[in-house]
């Protein structure tokens, strides 16, 4: 941080988002950050891990058809929870880590804002390292805004972050049966 000369402070570097927690809202509010960031004419870079290319979604579809200010790429495998152990995970490591090596090669591009919607979970199962996610943030490009989403945000990344939201659960119609809806869970 580096004040501003009147009394102010002022980022230097981008701020860092982490949304986490076992309640639903951390890709939706990642997406409305996206599109108000892309509204001010703002370069996005939205990098989706577990999720298909061939699978549809809402953030997608409107990413892809209507904001080209916003540019989305996609690990292309699931998270084995939605697998049911029937995951190669030699495979999705590999595609993690292209999606993030792929994604870090990009910030040439002049984005302003860079959010890694399931780097959180991939932290969590294995698939990347917490300090390979922390080094990115230290040498990040100087004014890039990064959001982190997922479940149980590591302690060390909590730290650091300028932004800490955590999604309660307190009910969730999966809870008694209702599948993922169209427009509304994906």
């Amino acid at each position: 941080m580096v004040s501003d000369g009147q009394g102010q402070v002022a980022a230097k570097k981008g701020l860092v988002h982490i949304y986490t927690g076992q309640g639903k809202g951390k890709t939706t509010a990642s997406v409305g950050l996206a599109i108000r960031a892309a509204g001010q004419g703002m370069q996005v870079l939205f990098v989706q891990f577990f999720k298909m290319e061939a699978d549809q979604s809402g953030e997608k579809e409107i990413f892809r058809q209507r904001i080209p200010e916003i540019t989305l790429i996609r690990s292309d495998h699931r998270h084995p929870i939605f697998t049911k152990g029937k995951t190669d995970k030699v495979a999705l490591r590999a595609s993690i880590r292209d999606t993030f090596e792929k994604a870090k090669s990009k910030l040439d591009e002049g984005y302003g804002l860079l959010v890694f919607d399931e780097i959180l979970s991939a932290i969590n199962g294995g698939y990347i390292e917490t300090s390979e996610v922390m080094e990115f943030l230290d040498t990040r490009p100087e004014g890039l805004e990064v959001v982190l989403t997922g479940r149980d945000a590591p302690t060390e990344l909590v730290r650091i972050a300028d932004y800490v939201t955590e999604m309660l659960k307190i009910k969730h119609p999966f809870d008694y049966g209702i599948k993922a809806r169209e427009g509304i869970e994906f």
